[in-house]
Order: structure tokens, then sequence, then C-alpha cells
């Protein structure tokens, strides 16, 4: 077995279902990413408008790489509903997969940690870095060029045999690696991804603009959600996975082996009264080693309200929302005006 395939071995022993390994050429990107800066695609991410350079090179973020490995760890659950039933739901929350349960960040890390050291026992010290989801790293740019999928029109990469739902994370190491060949790009005439977005943030295919992105507006945007988006938004709190729910590809993706990924305290089937009701410290208790505690708590209330506005009339919703007003931050309170009014209810 050549070095190459040795190290693949690696990682599918520590539960990689997938690795991949390219150079750090990015040439092909650089105009696409410099574009859509430009056109401030970004929102209030400034962090993508930084160390430019290095994400288009990866050489200059780690001296000396040579080679990049890249792994996909999928992280699709077992559901207790159909997952399209689910948005919009009247009064449950929908909260975007990836999210469920522990934060994919720690546990990629550390097993990324685990695969480069690993590896250097096998072919002796080497020069790396791991990333997931962090730094100035272009990842579904290299996973696509390692062939661990093609990028699709949502932007997600894509396989024909596992879809979409995973992770990625990479390895930049100083040894000289053969390399994958890309995979074929098979969505074709699809536009099914781009048809469902209910803000119309696929702009063109392949082309996102984030601004409108129910995921960026619910995680990443930290002020008041823009007034034309807030019913689009429904009953999603947490990030957004509809380009995904309907994409023909994901017909074939696999459930995770990952038992850290299970749903904790019932997010794939909560009340959005439920997630309302939570004070700042039961926030901070329950969503301890989660992703979503990243946003604090006055962001998680700003969606659930969003979303308790948008749903079916009730006169109990309208009945706390009113009750609770005067206790609210004046952000919180801006967005339950909205939320009353959407209920036919004003202050």
């Amino acid at each position: 077995m050549s070095k190459t395939e040795t190290i693949k071995q690696i990682g599918r022993d520590l539960g990689f279902q997938q690795v991949g390994i390219t150079d750090v050429r990015l040439d092909p990107h650089h105009r696409h990413y410099a574009q859509w800066i430009r056109q401030n695609f970004h929102g209030e991410m400034s962090y993508m408008e930084r160390n430019i350079s290095k994400r288009l090179h990866p050489q200059e973020l780690v001296p000396d790489t040579l080679s990049v490995i890249c792994a996909r760890l999928d992280y699709l659950v077992a559901e207790k509903r159909n997952l399209l039933d689910l948005l919009d739901h009247e009064n449950l929350a929908y909260i975007s997969r990836y999210a469920l349960g522990r934060d994919y960040h720690k546990l990629m890390r550390k097993r990324l940690q685990k695969y480069a050291e690993r590896i250097s026992q096998v072919y002796g010290e080497m020069g790396y870095r791991v990333f997931t989801d962090s730094a100035p790293v272009l990842e579904k740019a290299l996973a696509a060029k390692a062939g661990i999928g093609w990028q699709g029109k949502h932007s997600n990469i894509l396989h024909r045999e596992h879809g979409s739902w995973f992770f990625l994370g990479e390895i930049y190491t100083d040894l000289k690696l053969d390399i994958d060949a890309p995979l074929e790009n098979h969505c074709g005439r699809c536009t099914s991804c781009i048809e469902i977005c209910p803000t119309g943030a696929i702009v063109e295919p392949y082309r996102v603009d984030a601004r409108r992105c129910i995921s960026y507006l619910t995680i990443e945007h930290r002020s008041a959600i823009p007034l034309e988006f807030r019913a689009a938004i429904g009953n999603r709190i947490y990030g957004c996975d509809d380009c995904q729910l309907v994409c023909p590809w994901n017909r074939f993706a696999q459930y995770t082996r990952e038992i850290d990924f299970a749903p904790r305290h019932g997010l794939d089937s909560i009340s959005l009264m439920e997630c309302y009701r939570w004070s700042e410290a039961e926030f901070m208790r329950k969503m301890e080693g989660s992703a979503i505690r990243r946003i604090g708590h006055q962001c998680w209330l700003r969606n659930v309200v969003i979303a308790l506005g948008n749903a079916a009339h009730d006169p109990h919703i309208i009945a706390i929302l009113k009750q609770d007003y005067a206790g609210q931050s004046a952000f919180i309170q801006h967005h339950i005006d909205w939320a009353l009014q959407q209920q036919g209810e004003a202050k």
C-alpha cells in the first residue's frame, strides 16, 4: 500500500467516512472569491475579507504546506418525522440538523489532531496544522479539488453516493502526497435548491448572497433581522436546511455513526414556546458543548420571537409576549412588536 493509501486508511480507521488529498493551488477560485467579496455577499462576516491571500494560497497560512488532506464526517441522524413536514410547523421549531448534538468544531478538531499524530507516528515528524470551519481556509474549494464531492449550485459539497449532510476538515501538511482527481459535477439542469430557498439567497447557480441566507441571518447576523426576511424565516430558529432537504442526491445520504451528533434536549422536535421560555442561564446550561451557544441568548430569543410571530394565531403566544415585554431588552422588544403584529395583535 502506498503512503497516500496508508494515510487514507488511517483516516477511515479513525471514523472519517472519506479522505481526499489535493495540492495547494486554488487559482480557479481567486476571481470568484474576489467578486463575491466585492459584491458584499459576505454581509457582516468581516473576517471573510481579511487574510484573503492566505485563503487563496494555503502555503501562506501554513508555510511549507505541500498537500492538504481533506476529511469527511457524516452528521445526519435518523428522524422521527419527515423534515419537510417540520418546516413551517405551526408550533415546533426547526433547527439545522448539524447543530442538534455536540459542537462539531470540537469533535472534528480533536479527531483531526489524532489523525495527524497517527500519520506522524507512521512516517515520522511532519509539519502540519488542522482546521475545521476555522481560520482563513477555503474548505469547500479544497474538498472539491480533493474529490470529496463537487460544489453544488447551493455551494455545498455534494457526493453522488453520500449527498451533502457531512462536515469537512483539513490537515495542511508538508508531506508530498499523491493527489486525487476532482469529481464530475452532477447537478445537471436541476434547480431545486434555488427554487426552494425561502429568501432567494442563491442569487444564481453556485453563488449565495449570505445577507439573504437564513443560516446567516439566524447565526452570523447579530443585529435586528431585516423586515423583508422575517416572514420567510418561518420556524427556522437556527440555520436552514431547505436546499439540502430537496436535493435529489440526498436520497443517498447515510446516517451518522457518531453518538455525539445525536439530538440533545429534544432539539429535533421542540416547541417554539419551550425555546422561548429558556432563561439565559438555562440556555447557557442546555447549550453547553453545542454550536448554538455561540449566538448567545439574545440572538436565540430574537430568532424564536420571529418564529412565534410566524406561528399559527394563538392567544397564548400573544399573552406571553405581552406579559414578558417590559422585562425584555429593547432589541427583543423590537422583534416582539413585529411578532405581535403578525399574530394580529397590537402590543
